[in-house]
């Protein structure tokens, strides 16, 4: 398997004149946890089906294994594991019929494994998917896909509605069935709090451009917010992500050394200067709402 089994290179993706993705260039090591953020429309989806060879880029190129994605051979295919946001299960199946329509169709599919992992998730093999909860049927699509043992998998924002319970507990399951077998797993996700429990690196797309590419502890590390008593930041600063101006009180969100970052606000004129760390979620707030900065690394 290659090192790097998930790669972009300057892959870029339009729809007529909407440019979806632009230049999107980033790669994952085999064995990791990476999540790629952006609010809705910023190119998440789209990078993750040229990725699977469900679009064809409209130019750069994304690999899988070490393949162009639009020529992956069957047997590379088989594996990989994918868990589309809403999972896509044939309704009117049991979930005993799946697994047996799962073993059928895919050759490495680890039947009694598969078993196993129903058995601790309490879904019942005699019901039919259309009578699961939402929760059910996102451990049950998370099962099948892990039970070929894939080497690479790709989860579209499979917790997306589930309460708070369910969506925890699909998590543990989701982080143990991966890193047992050391999985590279690439993910989208609107639940921040979820991200960073569990990524070892996040990408940020802003209008379908990668603002940020870092591991979960550089970023937090990097990019401090500061609240100071000036009316506007010294022009000269560099890496500002984002600019808040209150009465009596500038708010600035910025990359870069702390100690560098103050002195240059106290030689403009502050007087004080607080320096907060930013949880991920409001990170990613700063980086998708507000003034561009530059990206971390």
């Amino acid at each position: 398997m290659s090192a790097t089994p998930i790669r972009f290179e300057r892959l870029t993706h339009d729809y007529g004149s909407h440019r979806a993705l632009h230049d999107l260039t980033l790669s994952v090591p085999e064995g990791s946890i990476y999540a790629l953020l952006g609010r809705n429309g910023a190119g998440k989806t789209t990078a993750l089906k040229c990725l699977l060879g469900f679009q064809t880029p409209t130019r750069g190129r994304a690999e899988l294994l070490g393949y162009n994605s639009m020529d992956l051979p069957p047997a590379e295919r088989g594996r990989i594991g994918y868990v589309a946001e809403g999972q896509q299960l044939i309704p009117w199946m049991t979930v005993n019929g799946l697994v047996n329509l799962q073993a059928r169709s895919f050759p490495g599919f680890d039947r009694e494994r598969c078993h196993q992992w129903l058995d601790r998730l309490g879904l019942p093999l005699k019901r039919r998917v259309f009578r699961l909860s939402r929760g059910m049927r996102a451990q049950l699509a998370l099962a099948l896909a892990l039970a070929t043992h894939p080497s690479v998998v790709i989860l579209d924002d499979p917790a997306m509605g589930l309460d708070a319970v369910v969506r925890r507990e699909f998590l543990e399951v989701m982080i143990e069935l991966i890193q047992e077998e050391g999985r590279t797993l690439l993910f989208t996700s609107h639940i921040l709090q979820d991200v960073e429990r569990v990524a070892d690196r996040v990408g940020i797309l802003v209008d379908g451009v990668l603002r940020v590419d870092a591991s979960v502890e550089k970023l937090k590390s990097s990019v401090l917010r500061y609240r100071c008593d000036l009316e506007a930041g010294p022009a000269e600063l560099s890496g500002v992500v984002a600019t808040r101006r209150m009465p009596g009180e500038l708010s600035l969100t910025v990359v870069g050394a702390a100690a560098e970052v103050e002195a240059a606000l106290r030689a403009h004129g502050a007087t004080s200067v607080d320096i907060e760390r930013l949880a991920l979620e409001d990170l990613f707030i700063d980086y998708t709402t507000y003034k561009p900065g530059e990206v971390a690394a």
